[in-house]
């Protein structure tokens, strides 16, 4: 017989066994466990038949109508989850943990599988998670005028051994109105959260948690609120790079991109920038002078990361003068700078 557990112990799990789940398409499209394979007991059309059999004819006739559909997949399932787990160990969940998870655990087990079911299924996944981003933890913020490389240095601290909880990755966002720019398509914010929630998860909380200092929403994805709550209290370090670096940076950045894919960025912030500023930037663009059109950019954009960060406490915020874009030495003034503030009792 299958094992049923609590999420706290079922998600560990996740770790070193194959997950399914036996949600609709639908359904899994709309947010997963992260690292889960989507196994259907019922395909989206099938699923709302068995939903209308159950409201005009009670659950027994659901249940039949339900043997009838998913009877001829049965050796398909098993072949599926024979070739995902090979030393016979597997993880099932659906909605609640109801009966499409005990039926294929059932199936599975036996199959000669050992299977474990989730309790209360994918909603008590999403409870958990969101309970979780609520947990204490020391945070430093990194934030600086857009252009001041604090990916670049972030990935560095990473490299190592710091703990880094990439926002922008997560989100295929950037942040800015170029943001999507050369990304993948955002995931639906139901699975942002539960992409942010499985590298939460794998932190150590009693070492510090880096994350570059950004606004709620990035794109479509929102951040938590637990979770934005954390990288507006924490204590932010701010950089001071040097315009003319940050234009490069920029540069460096964006440049790749076609001029065409530019423009349509760029005429998305118009009142924002202003009429004659605009105009300014598309022709430079025009022209090929594209640290002029990063230039003109940032004339928007340092307004609007001043204008948040006076949303912090400002005891809060300590200020680094960095004079290159030179990811490697600037991650190491910053952790030296944060040292320096531990010894001082800061």
């Amino acid at each position: 017989m299958a094992q049923t557990l609590p999420i706290e112990k079922f998600l560990p799990l996740t770790d070193t066994l194959p997950l399914v789940d036996v949600r609709s398409p639908a359904e899994f499209a709309q947010g997963h466990i992260p690292g889960a394979v989507n196994i259907p007991l019922f395909n989206n059309d099938e699923r709302a038949i068995v939903g209308i059999g159950y409201k005009n004819g009670g659950k027994e006739h659901a249940v039949q109508l339900g043997l009838e559909i998913v009877g001829p997949k049965l050796a398909g399932f098993v072949k599926q989850a024979k070739k995902m787990a090979p030393k016979k160990k597997i993880l099932v969940h659906c909605w609640r943990g109801g009966m499409r998870s005990e039926s294929m655990a059932w199936l599975f087990e036996t199959a000669g599988m050992k299977a474990y079911t989730l309790e209360s299924g994918y909603k008590a996944y999403r409870r958990y998670i969101r309970q979780q981003f609520a947990h204490p933890v020391k945070m430093w913020v990194l934030g600086g005028y857009t252009g001041s490389g604090k990916t670049d240095i972030l990935k560095i601290i990473a490299k190592n051994g710091g703990q880094f909880l990439d926002i922008e990755a997560v989100a295929h966002h950037k942040g800015s109105v170029f943001g999507p720019l050369g990304q993948l398509p955002q995931p639906s914010n139901e699975q942002f959260e539960n992409n942010l929630a499985d590298a939460w998860r794998k932190f150590d909380f009693s070492k510090t948690v880096w994350v570059e200092d950004e606004s709620r929403q990035l794109g479509k994805c929102v951040l938590p609120d637990p979770l934005f709550f954390h990288v507006r209290r924490a204590p932010l370090i701010k950089i001071i790079v040097p315009k003319p670096e940050r234009e490069k940076q920029l540069v460096k950045e964006y440049g790749r991109f076609k001029k065409e894919e530019l423009r349509e960025q760029l005429v998305k912030i118009r009142e924002r920038l202003g009429g004659q500023y605009l105009k300014e930037a598309l022709k430079a663009l025009e022209n090929g002078d594209l640290q002029t059109v990063a230039g003109l950019a940032l004339r928007y954009y340092d307004k609007a990361y001043a204008h948040g960060a006076s949303q912090r406490p400002q005891e809060n915020i300590f200020e680094l003068k960095l004079e290159k874009d030179k990811p490697e030495e600037n991650a190491q003034k910053i952790l030296d700078f944060v040292k320096n503030r531990a010894f001082s009792g800061l």
